[in-house]
């Protein structure tokens, strides 16, 4: 298969990576929000737990139970100055690691947006330049990159988030920079300048997949 059969049957795998790469990119329906026990009552006349001050609840406790005994907490305070002398590393804060999940997100977001736009930028070029093109000067082009980007995809969408999900998020995005450097190289044989616009256009695209 050569020329503008080849291509047409990449645009079609490629514009199928495209809607799946947009629904996989479909923001994830709000979780619903835990619901409250109702079992807790703060009324004195109900039989779940009557709530008191904490002077209260010091009068209420049993003898032996209310104080930490003073050999206690010599111990305990102790053990926390040895640990601090020790130099061993506090765990990360909860604010910390919510900042790292967040940072991690926006980064995977960023990555995915460029996926899809770039792969939007590939099928509208092929289409509407690179396909008149070949018209007139044939070239031998496979399809088989473009299926294996379809694939990637299919395979990416039915994960949505996880370790496996950037993997094959980053397999789409070393396809994709494969199927244009390819197309890019190909272009090169033309026997005029009319490659030209096509090349620069699929040089744009490449650059903006790869941009940080």
């Amino acid at each position: 298969m050569a020329g503008p059969a080849a291509l047409l049957v990449s645009i079609g795998h490629q514009a199928g990576a495209l809607r799946t790469l947009r629904a996989a990119a479909a923001p994830h329906p709000p979780r619903s929000p835990p619901q409250p026990s109702h079992t807790e009552t703060s009324g004195t006349g109900g039989s779940g737990p009557v709530w008191r001050s904490p002077g209260e609840e010091t009068e209420m406790s049993e003898p032996g139970g209310a104080e930490e005994p003073e050999e206690e907490r010599k111990a305990a305070g102790k053990s926390r100055k040895e640990g601090e002398e020790s130099g061993d590393p506090s765990p990360p804060s909860p604010e910390r690691l919510v900042r790292r999940g967040t940072l991690r997100e926006t980064a995977l977001r960023s990555k995915m947006s460029r996926l899809v736009e770039a792969t939007s930028r590939l099928v509208q070029v092929e289409e509407t330049l690179l396909l008149p093109l070949l018209q007139q000067h044939p070239l031998p082009l496979l399809p088989k990159d473009s299926i294996e980007f379809r694939n990637i995809c299919s395979h990416m969408a039915l994960q949505r988030e996880g370790q496996q999900f950037e993997r094959d998020l980053h397999e789409a995005h070393q396809c994709l920079k494969t199927i244009i450097e390819k197309l890019i190289c190909s272009l090169a044989v033309f026997p005029s300048d009319s490659y030209i616009p096509v090349q620069s256009a699929l040089r744009q695209i490449l650059q903006n997949l790869l941009a940080v």
